[in-house]
């Protein structure tokens, strides 16, 4: 039988917390106590608390941080849990086999089976024989992710829309790993490039590096693919500036690790982590559907971590590859709540099952196409001309603006750069459309043309003049 934990511990590590309220790490509430115990002494007793809802827990791993529930909210006990997991569920429409699912990983750690990796759950999928998608769920999702345009080169779409998938997808995604900034904080830091108050650092540089990655994707959308160079400088990307070892963003793992509050065991061997990734790899290259593509990498990457960290991250960007290349509608994870996010992941992890996970998938594309498809009306129809020259547009203007260059610099530069890039009829019009771009720039467009906030400032300052 577990010993009781005595509540006088337990006040001890709440009042350490209450004394930070934006949130303070296990090693200093460890430096706070009077008597700090071993370390997996004190992660289990911040385990209890945090499962008995009277302290929240943002972030995992080494970047996790307490803090103390503000008055009001927190009610303690199983009751506050099942209020807050019954909130989540609300939103998810559930299969009876993501039920089950649920409700198995929902019993504490020691109740159940601890699972390590199960290499035949690869092994055992045949591309395009295989479906963890049924047929009326892919036809389903086509339909609703089928924008209503024109055949256009891969990445189109997403380009169109590219302002909003940026803040959107950094967000959630981000979200989903217990990042605390707001949707206004991220839309600041990315369009501006300022840092919300009283958060910490490595959140900043968190969903900057999705917007990093976001736009690797997008940018390159005729060279990605389910390959060695994408999904590598994906993860390099992703995980920029984020982990202990500077050399592990882009290398798969050495070294073993471990799932916070899970029974799995992931794989350890540094050559069967290479056979099965290079395996996943090939499996997904070889789907034919878009959909069962994204998906797939959703449940296999997470499932071999085949990275220190940033494996889930590494799934969600990489689900969006089939769909950037097919203009078809992102995938944002708008709305998913976190809770039933990883409980789906744990399904995977600990039984090697996919439906709750299925289930999360489904509701949150349907999500995702309806709100791409109301920016897009809002947005109108594109331009065609700005569209068959969108990437001459993106090279000149950032040109100017990285150059410093005033207005009359700028229309000589446009005039010289159309006369040596432009067909002859379309010169006129072209340097009239980089006219008024340059003209209508500001502080909340000036991303789409991959411009740093530091040089659009340093340039403003020049323009103005």
């Amino acid at each position: 039988m577990a010993r009781r934990i005595q509540e006088k511990d337990l006040h001890a590590i709440e009042d350490a917390a209450r004394a930070h309220p934006k949130g303070v790490t296990a090693q200093q509430i460890a430096d706070a106590l009077e008597s700090a115990p071993p370390r997996r002494t004190l992660q289990y007793r911040l385990k209890f608390l945090v499962d008995d809802r009277r302290l929240i827990m943002d972030g995992e791993g080494r970047w996790a941080r307490y803090r103390v529930p503000e008055a009001g909210k927190a009610t303690g006990g199983a009751a506050s849990r099942t209020e807050a997991r019954a909130e989540d569920d609300a939103f998810l429409p559930l299969s009876a086999a993501g039920h089950e699912i649920q409700a198995y990983v929902r019993k504490p750690p020691e109740a159940r089976k601890p699972a390590g990796y199960n290499r035949a759950f690869l092994d055992s999928y045949r591309p395009n024989e295989t479906f963890y998608l049924t047929a009326a769920e892919r036809v389903h999702l086509r339909e609703v992710g089928t924008p209503k345009i024109a055949a256009q080169p891969a990445g189109t779409y997403a380009k169109q829309i590219l302002n909003r998938l940026l803040i959107d997808l950094s967000w959630n995604s981000s979200r989903l790993e217990g990042n605390t900034y707001s949707l206004l904080d991220t839309k600041r830091l990315i369009d501006l490039g300022e840092e919300a108050e009283g958060k910490q650092r490595l959140e900043a540089q968190m969903i900057l590096n999705h917007k990093d990655a976001i736009e690797f994707l997008i940018g390159a959308a005729d060279e990605i693919g389910f390959n060695r160079y994408t999904i590598l400088n994906l993860h390099a990307l992703l995980a920029n500036n984020l982990l202990a070892d500077p050399e592990a963003p882009g290398r798969l793992r050495h070294i073993g690790v471990g799932i916070e509050r899970s029974v799995f065991h992931p794989l350890e061997v540094p050559q069967l982590i290479e056979e099965c990734f290079d395996q996943i790899l090939a499996t997904a290259s070889a789907i034919a559907d878009p959909f069962e593509q994204a998906f797939f990498v959703m449940v296999q990457i997470p499932y071999l971590q085949p990275f220190d960290d940033v494996n889930k991250r590494v799934s969600r960007l990489s689900a969006n590859i089939p769909l950037i290349k097919g203009n078809l509608s992102a995938l944002s994870f708008e709305g998913v709540p976190r809770g039933a996010y990883t409980e789906a992941v744990l399904g995977v992890y600990e039984l090697n099952k996919v439906e709750l996970l299925k289930d999360v998938f489904i509701w949150a594309y349907e999500r995702s196409a309806d709100r791409y498809a109301a920016v897009r009306q809002s947005l109108g129809e594109p331009d065609p001309f700005r569209l068959r020259h969108r990437q001459d547009l993106r090279e000149v203007i950032a040109a100017v603006v990285r150059g410093h260059m005033d207005k009359r610099q700028a229309v000589t530069h446009v005039k010289n750069w159309a006369q040596a890039h432009i067909d002859p009829e379309d010169r006129e019009r072209f340097r009239e459309t980089v006219e008024d771009e340059l003209l209508g720039l500001h502080e909340g467009n000036f991303v789409r043309y991959q411009i740093r906030p530091s040089e659009f400032l340093a340039w403003q300052e020049v323009w103005m003049r």
